[in-house]
């Protein structure tokens, strides 16, 4: 397929989406799926049909619109009406109004800085597209970006793009994706990859898996571009099992793409070459960390190796390996199609462009959001959030996933980026952010990531096998009230060396809950430890056990 070919493939499904006089898109994301949005959709469409509408009202499937916590939901265009826990016995009444005033009850106004303070790059098209429908992306300029490099544009060019954007990687570490696409594009070999890191595991993450539900063409544009910059001619996407409809929907977009030579050989007309397929991870965390994955998809068992040497130079089967994660390489076709000016317009001096979070604990307004970078904490939380449930006080919040920091009141104006997250003792992460109020204990808090730790521990290096075990012994000890001042200077003292000789993230961050919590909210520690008591009620010190201490 070639440019003209592709505009008019676009033209073609923007005509055919004129001719109805109303679109309405049902949210097909796992959260709405969940409240059963399936059916809400079978009963908008039985209706339709009973009306005879079917050549004036289009029901189509649409991605996560963000608020999870307001789903099913339902956008209905032109008129951009959006509407909140919708039911299937709902269906006669939201058809029958259409060319009148929107239905008040099933809109709420609370919600709407949820929608307003937020700045979409991502998922600028949310709610809007069918992402089982490559022709509803191809609608929205999808793949004009590829078929630009291809034709207009040096693999030199598209680095140099990339660099000038200052984007950086959004799996958590924030390595500038220009250098890292420049160091493999100098890579001399036969055969080099391209992997997308799709294997999302931190306890209340689900950013890349509501990227990969809604825009999987986004980021098959995006690791093609990706490809020819660096010199790749195969790619993988990298997928926990967990995600069905990631999968699904993935590997459709796949075949879609190349039924329309958008993978595959001679791309564009060109003589690139590209193939990716897909890899499903078993479950384990620590496959998100590059080398363990890498392991995984040469059919290994799923386990970090020292580096060097790093991927960029000997990767998947010894070759060189482009490695970004889903909401990174998502951002590549924007940049590419709009400029790198446009992008570095967004967000903060160092940290460029958006970040995506998903939003969850004791927040009122749950859900995915989009973000540009240098915002606040206080307006994530109280604007966008909505403020803490039941007119509660407002604890802590944890950044970073398990590896991640748990900052207090004081750094609720701290701005969101990456060298002010890690300078208070946190950092960005893949994007997880978890609201903490006054009934959160933070020992507990510690407690619960220490053991995701362990559990999720390959077990190759001492220090993290044996370390997170011996922290999580300890910290349970001192939520039953049965430690010591020395057993948490021991635990302290574990944290270092965990932290400073495990040989990947996975134990390097362990500790890192354990620090943040030790720095802002040690009282709670020697509560429990000193006065056998927990400040938040939570954890389970007998009578007994104070009594004896």
């Amino acid at each position: 397929m070639n440019t003209e070919e592709l505009h008019q493939i676009a033209i073609d499904e923007q005509t055919r989406q004129r001719q109805y006089k109303h679109r309405l898109f049902v949210c097909m994301g796992t959260g709405c799926l969940a409240a059963h949005s399936d059916q809400v959709k079978q009963s908008l469409e039985a209706e339709v049909e009973r009306r005879e509408l079917k050549g004036q009202c289009q029901i189509a499937s649409g991605g996560c619109q963000g608020l999870c916590v307001a789903g099913p939901m339902v956008t209905v265009e032109p008129q951009g009406t959006l509407y909140q826990h919708v039911q299937p016995q709902d269906a006669a009444e939201v058809i029958e109004t259409l060319d009148q005033s929107p239905i008040e009850r099933l809109q709420d106004r609370t919600t709407e800085s949820f929608f307003q303070r937020q700045t979409k790059v991502v998922l600028n098209l949310a709610g809007r597209v069918d992402p089982e429908r490559i022709e509803d992306y191809i609608a929205a300029d999808g793949y004009s970006a590829l078929l630009k490099a291809l034709t207009e544009m040096t693999p030199a060019e598209v680095i140099e793009q990339i660099t000038a954007s200052g984007l950086r990687g959004r799996g958590g570490a924030g390595y500038p994706a220009g250098l890292k696409w420049s160091t493999v594009g100098k890579a001399r070999s036969e055969h080099k990859y391209v992997i997308c890191n799709g294997d999302e595991g931190d306890p209340g993450a689900f950013m890349d898996r509501s990227v990969m539900e809604d825009y999987p063409h986004r980021i098959i544009e995006g690791m093609a571009i990706a490809a020819y910059a660096v010199g790749a001619d195969n790619g993988y996407i990298y997928v926990r099992a967990e995600y069905p409809l990631a999968v699904k929907r993935l590997g459709l977009a796949i075949r879609q793409a190349q039924k329309h030579g958008l993978l595959g050989n001679n791309i564009g007309g060109t003589s690139f070459n590209f193939h990716l397929e897909i890899r499903m991870g078993a479950g384990a965390f620590v496959c998100g960390e590059e080398t363990a994955l890498i392991a995984s998809i040469e059919g290994g068992r799923g386990v970090p190796r020292p580096r060097p040497p790093y991927p960029a130079a000997s990767g998947v089967f010894g070759q060189p390996t482009l490695i970004n994660n889903v909401e990174t390489f998502a951002n590549v076709a924007q940049i590419i199609a709009r400029g790198s000016d446009w992008f570095t317009g967004i967000g903060t001096e160092k940290s460029k462009g958006t970040k995506i979070f998903a939003l969850t604990g004791k927040i009122n307004n749950s859900g995915l959001i989009e973000v540009p970078m240098g915002i606040t904490l206080r307006e994530i939380i109280y604007d966008i959030g909505g403020g803490i449930p039941n007119d509660r006080s407002f604890k802590a919040v944890q950044t970073g996933g398990p590896s991640g920091g748990c900052m207090p009141t004081e750094y609720l104006d701290i701005v969101v980026d990456y060298e002010s997250l890690q300078k208070a003792g946190s950092h960005m992460g893949s994007g997880g952010m978890i609201v903490m109020d006054e009934t959160s204990c933070m020992v507990d808090v510690a407690k619960y990531f220490m053991e995701f730790c362990m559990t999720e521990s390959c077990g190759k290096c001492v220090p993290c096998r044996v370390g997170t075990a011996q922290m999580y012994d300890l910290l349970n000890k001192i939520t039953h009230g049965e430690a010591t001042l020395d057993d948490l200077a021991m635990l302290e003292k574990l944290c270092g060396m965990v932290r400073a000789t495990s040989l990947c993230g996975l134990g390097q961050g362990a500790p890192i809950p354990v620090l943040s919590t030790l720095r802002y909210f040690r009282d709670e520690y020697l509560a429990h430890i000193v006065d056998k008591h927990c400040p938040a009620g939570v954890c389970n010190i007998t009578a007994a056990e104070r009594t004896t201490a």
